[in-house]
């Protein structure tokens, strides 16, 4: 399916035989999961995510990084949800992901043992602006924002901020290591002032940054260490998936991967 017509019943999916054997008929889609025919990710691939989340931390691990968590290896339909949803814009599939986010965020702000009555505020790890035209959305941003509304569905307080922003001239993390991918994003991000005078306005919050993979943990690093520039501290970090060869439970270092 196309990300035209992908965003054209996003917003509408409501389960049922019938919407499926019509989104198959009609525009051809199929689970990411499995392959069945109809909605993107089918009832029973749905039901087999996880509904857990553990610390994953990189090795090596980038010094100071705060604890991030994962939802799962980016790997079988956790991979294919992300690259889908990222790369080919099947929009519907933001709800899920999101749904993962969440879990992650509230295993994360748990493990804390962070106050539940003070709202989270859910800082995206942002794309370079030519990704964002490219894929014609933000793809964190976007799973960010459904994750939010389930935190809020489920009376934990959260709203997403866009503080972060990509100074010009970073590179294209693909192919890089762990250590040129920390060496691209020395001081790579940078707070939009506009949104932290809004944010000083909102009173206490816990942060929590948000991105859909770890890899190296270098984006991770580097957006934490542009908020805490500005005396912005940041609780956890969260995301959907860890990659494999890179999970594992508990770090042999102490505290920066842009798609």
């Amino acid at each position: 399916m196309d990300a035209g017509r992908a965003r054209w019943w996003g917003g509408a999916m409501a389960g049922g035989e019938i919407l499926d054997g019509f989104l198959d008929l009609v525009l051809g889609s199929a689970c990411v999961g499995c392959g069945q025919p109809g909605r993107p990710l089918c009832a029973a691939c749905r039901a087999d995510l996880p509904d857990t989340a553990t610390q994953s931390w990189p090795t090596p691990t980038p010094p100071g990084l705060v604890p991030p968590f994962a939802t799962g290896a980016y790997d079988d339909v956790l991979r294919a949800l992300v690259i889908a949803h990222k790369e080919r814009g099947i929009l519907a599939l933001g709800a899920p992901l999101g749904s993962l986010l969440a879990c992650s965020i509230t295993a994360a702000v748990d493990a804390v043992g962070a106050d539940t009555r003070t709202p989270l505020l859910l800082v995206p790890v942002p794309s370079r602006p030519s990704v964002v035209r490219q894929r014609g959305h933000d793809a964190t941003a976007d799973i960010a924002r459904h994750a939010a509304r389930r935190l809020d569905a489920t009376g934990r307080p959260a709203y997403v901020a866009p503080l972060l922003r990509v100074r010009p001239g970073i590179a294209d993390q693909a192919g890089l290591d762990a250590g040129q991918r920390s060496a691209n994003l020395d001081h790579a991000l940078a707070v939009r002032d506009r949104e932290l005078r809004r944010h000083a306005r909102r009173g206490p919050t816990h942060v929590v940054l948000c991105d859909d993979v770890i890899t190296t943990g270098a984006s991770l690093r580097e957006a934490q260490r542009a908020l805490e520039d500005v005396g912005i501290r940041v609780l956890a970090a969260a995301t959907v998936a860890a990659t494999r060869r890179r999970r594992r439970p508990h770090p042999t270092g102490a505290g920066p991967d842009f798609p």
